[in-house]
């Protein structure tokens, strides 16, 4: 038969569960310490390709601003100045002929009463609207004034400025009256 004895002055402490937790925490840290690691790895791999599409898109948007520099300076230039010039010209021309013409005086002839008639007519076209200069003939103030209500109420016309208001013995064409007026006139 065997017998224990401890002859020390100390009992035996039984460090067994203390090695069990240590072990169970040591794993869990290494398996924590592997999971961030990899975390971190995915997120400067990923940062990185960011980082070259960035560089990428700021390449691109420095060779743009060149040759947004390049095109400044050869507009810049008294020749593309002159082409500019020609080329607005010859858009408010074509501006003018898209102009309705046979709308506006279809519109007139509706508000147009007996003694008032159209000595002049000049648009100009913005965004859908034109501002139309008007100069009209009238054989007395109540005629005028009528033409002017009636401009009034029309829903083409909008804004309506008078310029000018003349009076005169026999002005050409049998007019006492001639007016210049503006008003937008809606061509949409």
């Amino acid at each position: 038969m065997k017998l224990r004895l401890n002859l020390s002055t100390a009992p035996l402490d039984n460090k067994r569960p203390f090695l069990a937790a240590t072990s169970v925490l040591a794993a869990v840290g290494v398996l924590t310490f592997l999971l961030l690691s990899h975390a971190a790895y995915t997120s400067w791999r990923s940062s990185r390709d960011l980082r070259s599409e960035i560089s990428r898109w700021q390449t691109e948007i420095r060779a743009n601003r060149e040759k947004q520099a390049v095109l400044e300076a050869y507009f810049q230039t008294t020749q593309a100045k002159q082409v500019l010039d020609r080329a607005a010209f010859l858009n408010s021309l074509i501006g003018q002929r898209s102009f309705p013409w046979t709308k506006v005086f279809m519109d007139l002839e509706q508000i147009l009463p007996p003694g008032v008639r159209v000595v002049n007519i000049s648009p100009k076209l913005e965004s859908g609207r034109a501002q139309v200069e008007l100069t009209i003939g009238a054989e007395s103030d109540e005629s005028k004034i009528k033409f002017l209500q009636n401009l009034e109420r029309s829903k083409v016309f909008s804004d309506i400025q008078v310029k000018d208001d003349r009076h005169s013995e026999q002005l050409a064409g049998g007019d006492k009256i001639t007016v210049q007026l503006t008003a937008w006139y809606s061509t949409i």
